[in-house]
């Protein structure tokens, strides 16, 4: 998994409320097992008509936007189904940070464990940087994640709360199984004083 320290990108606006993991990415792609090649595929019903042609006015269709690594989205983002497909749609397309009020337990926890840091902030941070997004690609938001800062295109910044260990982990790019190989040392210690104490098993 990537180390997440800093991001200084283009904020996608997204202000719907209760965008579930079925919007962020669709049933039908839920068949594969690997976390690359879905980012094609986020928001596929907003993004595309029946056709498949994109939807101009959805907003990572537009230009100012298909480069984003940041989105600000409406209350209770990643409600839903539990599916860890979604985070991985989300980095695969380049979405690397989530600014909302509020999300689904299970979709934040998935995010971490993906790479993606969710971001809470109070309605009135995420309004003023939500409107700042609406600038386009002339205003890029910074995200510093040791100084638990958001920082808006006009210098104005914000202050977010981060669980510890959360943070450790995305800080140092550390997966379930990252964090189990940090401990290998005495996990062999331990197995090749299990092997001597009861060679028969």
């Amino acid at each position: 998994m990537d180390k997440f320290t800093q991001i200084s990108g283009i904020a996608a606006p997204m202000p719907l409320v209760n965008i579930d993991t079925d919007m962020i990415i669709p049933k039908q792609f839920l068949k594969t097992i690997k976390r690359s090649g879905l980012g094609k595929n986020l928001f596929d019903e907003m993004r595309f008509d029946r056709d498949g042609k994109e939807n101009p006015d959805f907003v990572l269709n537009k230009p100012q936007y298909r480069q984003a690594q940041i989105l600000v989205a409406g209350d209770n983002f990643g409600c839903g189904s539990s599916r860890e497909h979604a985070p991985w749609a989300l980095l695969d397309f380049g979405i690397r940070a989530v600014i909302s009020t509020s999300y689904a337990d299970i979709f934040y926890n998935n995010c971490f464990k993906n790479g993606i840091l969710p971001i809470v902030l109070p309605p009135e941070a995420v309004a003023v940087l939500m409107k700042d997004a609406e600038k386009g690609a002339n205003a890029r938001i910074e995200v510093d994640l040791e100084n638990q800062t958001v920082t808006a295109s006009d210098g104005e910044a914000f202050h977010f709360e981060i669980d510890a260990f959360k943070k450790h982990c995305l800080l140092n790019g550390l997966d379930d199984i990252g964090l189990t190989m940090e401990k290998a040392a005495s996990i062999d210690t331990f197995e090749a004083s299990a092997a001597a104490a009861r060679p028969w098993v």
